[in-house]
């Protein structure tokens, strides 16, 4: 019984895998660069439009001096199968990961009574 569930498992992954003849994309550029202080960049692009952008620098991120953290910025864009170029641009430090691209979704606005009471707890010293 064990057996034929074995072998089944590996019928199931065989079948499961990709069928064709998919050619790798090719990079055409690569540059990476790593300083003796922590900071870095790189970026490539592939044949297919995809482009790859990043650079990082060492920052104190707390109050200590050993509390140091890699604060990153970068870029990356590709094709979407409709054949628009998207762009995400994004930062990464000591307040999370953030990303902007015209193609994601934003929150709508905070209503109006969550901005007074915002303000008030704010005057109030409670925020």
């Amino acid at each position: 019984m064990k057996l034929s569930i074995v072998a089944l498992a590996f019928l199931a992954v065989a079948f499961a895998a990709p069928q064709g003849d998919k050619k790798p994309i090719e990079i055409i550029s690569s540059n990476i660069e790593a300083n003796a202080d922590g900071s870095y960049s790189f970026a490539f692009e592939s044949a297919d439009g995809t482009k790859v952008s990043e650079s990082g620098s060492q920052k104190q991120v707390g109050p200590k001096p050993e509390d140091i953290g890699t604060v990153s910025r970068g870029s990356y864009s590709y094709l979407s199968p409709d054949g628009v170029t998207l762009t995400v641009n994004w930062v990464a430090d000591e307040n999370g990961f953030q990303a902007t691209g015209d193609h994601l979704p934003t929150p709508p606005p905070m209503p109006a009574h969550v901005v007074k009471m915002l303000a008030d707890l704010k005057a109030a010293g409670l925020l």
